[in-house]
């Protein structure tokens, strides 16, 4: 037997991973620089994005687990017999990848018969999220360990993220873009389009106000399945979103008519899932947009 963990960028918030079984290794939050708090665990993650919305001149930052945070997690799961599947946050956006495997160094050296896989997803948030679940699924269908890692490595490749953020503040404050660029863009007003994949952030263009960058997110997926002759049926989508949950439904309710429209025999709901702090000190409080990843 063995057991899936996830750090805690997987954003599928406490109900979901105990429902799911999964173990979490949570990130830290700090609204001040002193005190640093467990997400989830301490800070519920409406508190931070209230905090951001009221403090707009104010950033939070996030701390990655530990090494000891992810031993803690590991022993208690090798003293119960069972081996580990750990899946991470992109290792080019946080360091929580190197701390899990020096973990399972340690681990595998105290417990010879603990197998610790760990895997860069290559992934953040609602795709990390998915990921999570797959491998959840791939454990109760009965795959082995090592058919499961064999399927986790070769879906992560499907993934991808379409989205916009309210401006570019935070991005520029966390150090992902150049000042110049977030200079010009809040003074013209202009959004940016952003497309993760690979583990990386890609600008996907620029876009003036709100409706027009969503309908530009929108127009970037849908190029992305043309493009590349995929279809939708095949993949797994999540609408992904900060503090503004009524505007996460608008934005679900008007992507499912776009994909019936574009793909009559389309036939699945949308999912819709809270972007956490992780991601949240980089974006601000008004990302939105959807990921997508192979069923």
């Amino acid at each position: 037997m063995y057991q899936i963990v996830s750090d805690g960028a997987c954003d599928l918030g406490l109900a979901r991973t105990q429902e799911l079984g999964v173990e979490v290794v949570p990130f830290y939050v700090s609204m001040d620089s002193a005190l640093y708090q467990k997400e989830i665990e301490e800070l519920d993650i409406r508190e931070f994005y209230q905090f951001m919305v009221d403090h707009p001149k104010q950033f939070p930052k996030t701390s990655m687990p530990s090494i000891q945070d992810y031993i803690q997690v590991f022993e208690k799961i090798a003293k119960q017999g069972q081996d580990i599947i750990c899946l991470c946050i992109t290792a080019k956006f946080s360091g929580s990848y190197n701390s899990a495997n020096n973990a399972k160094m340690m681990i595998e050296e105290k417990y010879p018969d603990c197998k610790v896989a760990i895997i860069d997803t290559t992934l953040i948030t609602i795709d990390q999220g998915m990921m999570v679940e797959k491998a959840v699924t791939l454990k109760n269908e009965g795959c082995s360990y090592d058919e499961t890692i064999k399927q986790l490595q070769a879906l992560k490749e499907t993934g991808r993220i379409f989205f916009t953020i309210g401006g570019m503040d935070y991005l520029v404050h966390g150090g992902r873009v150049g000042k110049l660029s977030g200079i010009a863009a809040g003074a013209l007003g202009i959004k940016p389009i952003i497309l993760l994949q690979d583990g990386e952030i890609f600008n996907a263009g620029l876009s003036r106000g709100r409706k027009k960058s969503l309908k530009k997110v929108n127009e970037e997926m849908m190029k992305y399945f043309k493009e590349n002759q995929l279809d939708p049926n095949d993949y797994r989508f999540t609408i992904g979103y900060g503090y503004d949950q009524d505007e996460a439904f608008q934005y679900k309710k008007q992507l499912e008519e776009l994909l019936l429209k574009e793909y009559p025999d389309f036939h699945q709901s949308i999912g819709i899932g809270q972007i956490g702090a992780t991601i949240g000190v980089h974006t601000g409080p008004y990302p939105i947009g959807v990921g997508i990843i192979k069923k």
